[in-house]
């Protein structure tokens, strides 16, 4: 019996991608921190900044207020989705040059499985190259590449050298890698299991390798077992080329304050009026099985309320927002409302941002 065959996976993620767009088209920003974001006057956030803003303390997610603050120079730009896009699509038709086996994981990264491709001698270190080179050539920003055996290794090797670099695990590095690597940085280890494995004195995989799977499903639950293969450098997660979002969403961060449930509910019209647009240019259909909302408190406490529902409709998200509402008891600076779609066959799926 021949061999089989081994998976080569390839993870592209371009570097501060937003900012990269926007210094390509602003050369004289070149060298300066760079912020795109909302304002701080609407308790705008930080959507990405480049690495001069980062060595502030900037970083994505952190209100803009608080990124001014860590760096007084810093230059905030709206955001310009379009452009993004246009550039994002860019990039896919050229990866499409090297396999049709394409995972975007969002505008600025995503999965390519190059096992079976011929280009460059179905090199993964040489097509990643090629990659990386076009795209700082045709688009004008730079991407970093990782190249392993499955998904969970390129995703952390994209990440190793950069910005403007790339990095390979090949498969007898595997076992070396994977007992050195930090806990946190396996795919679904957030901050809670992060914190629980500290306590338990787990701070990389080896640590992790000496738990038993019967051990690790009784401290982790059913994440237990696939923490098991993970530590180990195991994934066997195929390329998804057909995703659905799991769902649809709008918000808004206002202001000022809501300080009552009825001006939380005063503002659910205009936003079930924009989240059934957004349902419209979709086309989902029937695939609706549940509605929800988020409501976000002063003290950046966030609560999520849902329940199963065939469309969206203001009288359930009326209910859902006095419940949402009751549980935090303070006055609200976000609220968000959207639905849940059901999942087809066993696509694997994203969920979409609440905001574009």
């Amino acid at each position: 019996m021949s061999a089989a065959v081994q998976s080569k996976f390839i993870h592209c993620d371009c570097d501060c991608f937003y900012a990269a767009i926007e210094i390509r088209d602003d050369p004289a920003l070149r060298g300066l921190p760079v912020a795109v974001g909302g304002d701080e006057n609407r308790r705008g956030v930080i959507s990405t900044c480049n690495y001069e803003a980062r060595r502030f303390g900037v970083h994505s997610a952190m209100a803009t207020a608080t990124a001014r603050r860590l760096c007084r120079d810093l230059i905030v730009i709206p955001p310009n989705f379009e452009k993004y896009k246009l550039a994002s699509q860019q990039i896919q038709l050229i990866y499409k040059d090297y396999t049709d086996l394409i995972e975007p994981l969002s505008l600025d990264e995503a999965f390519l499985d190059v096992t079976h491709s011929t280009v460059l001698q179905g090199s993964g270190q040489l097509i990643a190259q090629d990659i990386r080179r076009r795209v700082r050539e045709t688009i004008g920003i730079t991407l970093s590449a990782g190249i392993a055996p499955n998904k969970l290794l390129a995703k952390i090797a994209s990440d190793w050298n950069k910005p403007d670099g790339q990095f390979v695990i090949t498969p007898a590095q595997v076992p070396a890698f994977i007992r050195k690597l930090p806990v946190k940085k396996i795919h679904g280890v957030g901050k809670v299991t992060a914190r629980k494995m500290q306590l338990m004195s787990i701070d990389t995989c080896a640590d992790l390798q000496s738990y038993s799977k019967q051990q690790l499903l009784e401290h982790f639950g059913s994440f237990g077992e696939r923490l098991y293969k993970l530590c180990r450098g195991e994934d066997d997660r195929p390329i998804a080329r057909d995703q659905e979002p799991r769902s649809i969403s709008v918000e808004t961060t206002f202001v000022t304050d809501l300080i009552t449930v009825e001006q939380c509910l005063a503002v659910l019209p205009g936003l079930l009026a924009e989240l059934q647009r957004r349902l419209g240019n979709r086309k989902v259909g029937n695939a609706i099985n549940k509605q929800f909302i988020k409501l976000k408190f002063n003290n950046f406490i966030s609560t999520t309320v849902e329940q199963v529902a065939p469309a969206p409709e203001l009288a359930g998200y009326i209910e859902l927002c006095r419940t949402g509402f009751e549980r935090g008891g303070l006055p609200v600076r976000l609220l968000g409302l959207g639905v849940r779609l059901r999942q087809r066959g066993n696509l694997t799926q994203l969920e979409l941002p609440l905001q574009p």
